[in-house]
């Protein structure tokens, strides 16, 4: 198990703590680092950085961190091996360039690498998926600002990131829709709104059925 220290509340992600010190007057926490199975939580610091930048230099409008990645601003952290990325492309973007919308700027800038579907920044596959559905455009236009130690993140809403889960119905969703539930992670009744616009009543009872009951 790798061990790291960080301070309380110094950033928008919850860790796994397992001791705690003072150390010059500032409480820190020794914690697992179980979100950063590949890579060191400064290389992710460095690429929510990258996509600061590119919302500054105009290579995107903004950006929306989602899936597992955008889960751990709100739960307890689990270990996931990229940073799903919302991003809104222009209407006349064909469907090649849309699959890798940034390849230029990030290239100039020595991220070339391509693994599946990601692009490689700093160490971390980062896929960039643009909104495919109503759902996905609410959760990106209704983003917050959350910090990562000192670097802001734009974050999908906890009650966005648990109705798209359960839209998904993977078995991995539905474990991390119990999460937010058990961790009151989620406010009930706007949960239950954007439930109610985007249709998905019956997934939802079918969770509850199955897990709640």
């Amino acid at each position: 198990m790798q061990l790291s220290l960080y301070p309380v509340r110094a950033c928008g992600v919850h860790f796994l703590s397992t001791q705690s010190e003072i150390r010059n007057g500032i409480c820190l926490v020794v914690a697992e680092r179980v979100i950063f199975p590949h890579c060191s939580y400064y290389e992710m610091k460095k690429t929510f950085a990258i996509l600061n930048e590119m919302v500054a230099d105009g290579a995107i409008e903004n950006y929306a961190i989602a899936g597992a990645i955008g889960a751990i601003f709100y739960v307890e952290p689990f270990s996931t091996q990229d940073i799903d990325v919302f991003i809104l492309m222009p209407e006349t973007q064909n469907e090649l360039i849309a699959k890798i919308p940034e390849w230029d700027y990030l290239r100039d800038r020595g991220y070339s690498e391509i693994r599946g579907e990601a692009i490689i920044i700093e160490d971390w596959p980062v896929q960039f998926m643009p909104v495919s559905n109503a759902l996905e455009e609410e959760a990106y236009l209704n983003a917050e600002t959350l910090p990562f130690e000192d670097t802001p993140v734009r974050v999908v809403l906890a009650e966005h990131l648990v109705a798209i889960m359960l839209k998904l119905g993977r078995p991995k969703d539905f474990a991390r829709v119990q999460m937010f539930l058990s961790q009151d992670a989620v406010e009930r009744e706007a949960l239950l709104n954007v439930i109610e616009r985007h249709g998905l009543e019956e997934k939802w009872k079918a969770f509850q059925s199955r897990f709640l009951s």
